[in-house]
């Protein structure tokens, strides 16, 4: 979920001719979940190969990552390592709600009840160590780079901003701008319609741009200050303060003397230094390489269609796809661009 501040952030929306030419670090795992919610059958059920593996992901990766490319971006898909001690409530809660979920989605499909069944599958999305091993190795035959983070995707993706190695970050959480990306880019892989929770509503999703600078100048506040907010609102390293949402977070940091801000934290969250810590000095890597590659088009159709069952004239017309819209954005040849 991570740090839930979006209603006093501004945004503004954004064109994909905005992004054309630019290096977006994306959160992996946060679109990879994406992936497994939305992209299933009717009733809830993933995509699945004959043997029964699940490859809504890979779907995901293939056709969207085309999309964006050929909407002149250029992706880097940032992947999470060994998450930070504190986090180990959040994601034990995360598996609990999975699994729950589940045995809702299986009782809602043994009555027959089908959108409820959708509803509940989506919430029990699981990713696993194999799906996150077959992203790669999917990726590495399309040409397009990875990075592996040490620890937390979005703090990796926020240091290749900052880095300039990367235009923005691209995750659906606010979390990035805590851990100082100048710029995030949300529903990046999300564009298009979307129907509306529990209603017969559609709505039309675009990418939004969210600027560092101009939250800090709207809010009136400064990085550290930030970073206290999300505290007092809660993370996925602490939950919030019981009575504060973002609004009065804001008014705390705003109008609190330095001190007495230090002991309400105190007394409410206890480890909030460690958790101040992970998004102001996370753990990052500069060992990094962002090179783009001819796609492997004979490796990607046995990789998905011989494997895993995909269909051999989608995949070799998103190949294409993909072909075309890199030689497109290099003006001259493929080589120009995977320089």
């Amino acid at each position: 979920m991570g740090v839930q501040i979006g209603e006093i952030v501004p945004k503004r929306e954004l064109s994909f001719k905005d992004l054309r030419g630019k290096v977006i670090a994306i959160d992996a795992f946060n679109s990879m979940y994406q992936f497994l919610a939305t992209i299933r059958q009717p009733d809830g059920t993933p995509l699945m190969d004959s043997t029964g593996r699940v490859t809504s992901h890979l779907s995901g990766l293939l056709y969207r990552t085309t999309n964006l490319v050929e909407e002149g971006v250029k992706p880097v898909y940032v992947f999470d390592g060994e998450p930070p001690e504190l986090k180990s409530k959040t994601i034990e809660e995360r598996r609990e709600t999975r699994k729950e979920a589940e045995m809702h989605w299986k009782e809602a499909l043994e009555r027959g009840d089908i959108e409820e069944a959708r509803k509940y599958a989506q919430a029990s999305s699981k990713l696993t160590d194999e799906m996150v091993k077959e992203s790669k190795e999917l990726l590495d035959y399309m040409g397009i780079p990875w990075v592996q983070a040490p620890s937390e995707g979005e703090a990796q993706a926020s240091h290749m901003v900052k880095r300039g190695d990367a235009w923005a970050v691209g995750s659906q959480d606010y979390d990035s701008l805590l851990f100082g990306a100048s710029r995030l880019v949300r529903n990046l892989t999300l564009t298009g319609r979307r129907k509306l929770p529990g209603k017969k509503t559609w709505i039309e999703v675009k990418p939004e741009l969210i600027d560092l600078r101009e939250v800090l100048d709207k809010l009136g506040i400064d990085s550290e200050k930030l970073i206290i907010l999300g505290i007092l609102v809660g993370t996925d390293y602490n939950e919030g303060v019981r009575g504060i949402g973002p609004k009065r977070a804001l008014d705390l940091v705003k109008r609190t003397e330095k001190e007495l801000l230090e002991e309400l934290l105190e007394e409410k969250v206890t480890q909030w230094r460690e958790i101040f810590s992970i998004f102001s000095n996370p753990e990052v890597t500069s060992e990094y390489s962002i090179s783009f590659r001819k796609p492997s088009r004979d490796k990607i159709i046995e990789f998905l269609c011989e494997e895993r069952d995909f269909s051999r004239d989608r995949v070799e017309k998103a190949i294409s796809r993909l072909e075309k819209s890199m030689a497109s954005l290099s003006q001259s040849s493929l080589e120009a661009w995977f320089s």
